[in-house]
């Protein structure tokens, strides 16, 4: 029986990243080297993950999508909170920005998705949970958020921010025309010290300690960004940034609030199945 283009098997570079195989040699190198990375800046790239061929399953599959993806916009602070005015004039707690990005949610999208596919591919999950090395990790049981394709358009941007969760995981699928770089103050704050100085040098435009982390189309990004301020530049032209949003936890049935999908995808009850 043939094996589908849109099958994991068919879409990751397997000679480069042996996912089947963890033991392996070329598997442990990649693990270390990954870990290494995360270690030193808080990103490991997994870069190739998906080859050309795959890519182009998964930018097709993104086109598709991208009708059902609901917009959100606002402005957000740094810190993914309310705005702290009891702070003086200047400091990081206070400051906000633009943020402009659509989601499809996982209830819409197919059990046939190639992205999809990934997603609920164990070798993938096995991979992840072995370069983070923080025990087992489970996907959300979230019916929206634990699988979205993030999609953005002309004047769609990602503010400054933290994230909230100790991991991120996403793979990149289409650049935009113009813009859309994936910009990272790496570990520029710790679990000890906020550094506000440092925060607000970045906030107000000091990029002496900022890196752009490329997200070819195919890229596996593990990202550590409770410390690591980072933001999504401003995009222009016609082509669409996509990027899949991968959920994982180191424990069990994480769900996200109403609020959260109020805001997110504009609606609170999830679909009894996906749609074909």
């Amino acid at each position: 029986m043939a094996v589908e283009l849109t099958s994991p098997e068919m879409m990751v570079d397997l000679d480069r990243y042996p996912v089947l195989d963890l033991s392996g040699e070329v598997a442990r190198k990649v693990i270390a080297e990954a870990r290494a990375s995360l270690a030193a800046t808080g990103a490991a790239e997994l870069t190739g993950f998906v080859s050309s061929e795959g890519v182009a399953a998964l930018v097709a599959d993104a086109e598709s999508l991208g009708s059902r993806a609901h917009h959100s916009e606002g402005l957000g602070t740094a810190y993914l909170e309310v705005p702290d005015f009891d702070r003086e004039e200047g400091h990081p707690r206070r400051w906000s920005g633009h943020y402009g990005v659509s989601a499809v949610a996982y209830d819409l999208i197919p059990r046939t998705s190639p992205l999809r596919r990934i997603y609920e591919w164990d070798p993938a999950l096995r991979l992840i949970e072995a370069v983070l090395e923080r025990g087992p990790i489970y996907r959300y049981a979230d019916p929206f958020g634990a699988l979205n394709l993030a999609v953005m358009g002309e004047g769609d941007e990602l503010q400054w921010h933290f994230d909230q969760a100790d991991f991120v995981v996403s793979l990149a699928i289409q650049d935009a025309t113009e813009g859309g770089d994936f910009e990272v103050a790496p570990l520029v704050r710790t679990a000890t010290d906020e550094r506000y100085d440092d925060v607000a040098a970045v906030l107000n435009g000091d990029r002496s300690t900022v890196v752009t982390l490329p997200m070819t189309p195919g890229t596996l990004l593990i990202f550590e960004g409770r410390h690591s301020l980072h933001r999504v530049s401003p995009i222009h032209g016609s082509a669409l940034r996509h990027v899949g949003l991968l959920a994982y936890d180191t424990k069990p049935g994480t769900m996200g609030s109403d609020l959260l999908r109020m805001n997110r995808y504009g609606r609170t009850e999830a679909l009894p199945e996906p749609p074909p």
